[in-house]
């Protein structure tokens, strides 16, 4: 299942090594997925280093909406996320996948490597079909703002063996709580997580209408 592991590397911090690697990465796609990926192939391929980094920077850190943490997206920053993340990291040893880095298990090009390292592709789709809501949420922001990185999320939503559902709104941030229920971090400002509860719990990848609509 290398086409996750390729589309986790094109949602990468563009570094030279990407661009030299695009010709492989092009290669290593199916005609249907190659295809849909063209714009940001070239895209990626035709400008220098320096613009590319600005616009990722520009796309994805410094616009919320366009977040590739896949929980702040249906979660904000309310204990739920902090929950959703925890169960996602037991997901992930569960599989024999270990962390490591900064990152939070909840960034897609490391949710996207997991699936590229699982052996049983029934259980890659079943996981990318919790996540599909939110990632084609996510296309959709970033196709309405004209960004060639919406390319990626059509693959993804096209590859699930389930219909993405419309996501809400997430939570107003209430970053005081988080602080209070995880602690400061390193920086003094990003929550550290911390389980909420024993025992095993959902991975929240789930629009919380859909849930709202089980429990009724």
């Amino acid at each position: 299942m290398q086409h996750y592991r390729i589309l986790s590397a094109l949602l990468l911090y563009p570094e030279g090594d990407l661009v030299a690697a695009l010709p492989e990465l092009e290669a290593g796609l199916i005609p249907q997925m190659r295809v849909r990926v063209a714009p940001l192939l070239i895209h990626l391929a035709e400008n220098d280093l320096i613009t590319l980094q600005q616009e990722y920077v520009q796309t994805f850190d410094r616009t919320p909406s366009h977040s590739l943490h896949l929980f702040e997206h249906i979660h904000g920053e309310s204990r739920d996320r902090g929950q959703a993340m925890v169960d996602l990291m037991e997901e992930y040893k569960k599989h024999g996948l270990e962390m490591q880095g900064d990152e939070l298990p909840d960034f897609v090009p490391l949710f996207l490597e997991f699936l590229s390292q699982l052996d049983d592709e029934a259980a890659a789709g079943r996981l990318l079909g919790d996540a599909v809501h939110v990632l084609a949420h996510l296309g959709r922001k970033l196709a309405g703002n004209g960004s060639v990185y919406a390319c990626v999320f059509d693959v993804l939503e096209a590859l699930s063996p389930v219909p993405a559902e419309e996501l809400s709104e997430p939570p107003i941030k209430d970053m005081d709580e988080a602080l209070e229920t995880f602690g400061p971090g390193a920086d003094g400002v990003e929550p550290l997580l911390k389980p909420q509860a024993p025992g095993p719990q959902p991975i929240n990848f789930y629009p919380r209408a859909a849930a709202h609509r089980e429990a009724a």
